[in-house]
């Protein structure tokens, strides 16, 4: 036969391990915190940005949407060149990072909107200052070593990676890493409060040897402890020594 769990009985498990859910959030919040703050290291992005437009030679002659398709389409292309060897093996050397070109293409991103002649490369590093060097190195770079690579002059810098006063990291995410940190404290916590409830076969209310044993109870035995013993005892031998009190003084009296 199925068991069913009512709604009340889930609010009654979790009230009972309220105090286990709790402390494993604040657990959890906490080592989160010490992780973002002390043991990862802090990364900056710089980003610098190029536009692709096909040179006219012709002042007279407008661009047609063949044209601007057409440099759309070769963004792709431009996209795998930036990240190549041809390229970043030049950054590094001009930069002195002692990098290879695998290791480099990790912080570098290039991304462009959709249907957009605006190409975007953004640098990640541990130094802000070094971020902002590899994103506008890169894409001069590339902008010298394109038109010998593809016999094309299409290639002009839009705006350049600057460096802020105070740059902010963007990542870790102290404050995303403690939320994360406490709802997950959180199902931890559920998780094992039902576990330790369904793990718990002792029978603590009348509720329970009916659910067991499928009888109905018929009475119920008190349980008395021994400080209970004592102080009903030493009720009795009050009442005892004040009876007594009384007889013996009657008598006395008479």
């Amino acid at each position: 036969m199925e068991e069913t769990i009512s709604l009340k009985e889930i609010f009654e498990v979790i009230k009972k391990r309220l105090l286990l859910i709790i402390a494993l959030m604040l657990g959890a919040a906490i080592i989160a915190a010490v992780i973002s703050y002390f043991v990862l290291t802090p990364t900056y992005q710089n980003s610098s940005q190029f536009i692709v437009n096909q040179s006219n030679p012709n002042p007279e002659t407008q661009f047609t949407q063949a044209d601007l398709r057409t440099n759309v389409e070769l963004i792709n292309t431009y996209n795998v060149i930036i990240k190549s060897p041809a390229i970043l093996d030049t950054v590094s050397d001009e930069l002195n990072l002692g990098l290879t070109s695998g290791q480099l293409s990790e912080k570098i991103q290039v991304a462009s909107a959709e249907n957009s002649q605006v190409v975007t490369v953004t640098a990640t590093d541990p130094d802000p200052t070094q971020a902002a060097e590899i994103a506008n190195t890169t894409v001069e770079v590339f902008q010298e070593e394109i038109p010998e690579i593809m016999n094309v002059d299409n290639v002009s810098v839009l705006s350049q990676a600057q460096l802020s006063e105070n740059p902010t990291p963007v990542a870790p995410n102290p404050v995303l890493n403690i939320a994360i940190a406490i709802v997950l404290g959180a199902m931890v916590g559920v998780g094992l409060a039902f576990l330790l409830e369904y793990l718990d076969n002792t029978i603590k209310s009348e509720e329970d040897i009916e659910k067991k044993l499928n009888v109905p109870v018929l009475g119920v035995i008190s349980h008395i402890d021994d400080k209970d013993i004592h102080l009903e005892g030493f009720n009795h031998a009050s009442k005892d020594r004040v009876v007594r009190g009384g007889f013996d003084g009657a008598k006395k009296t008479v």
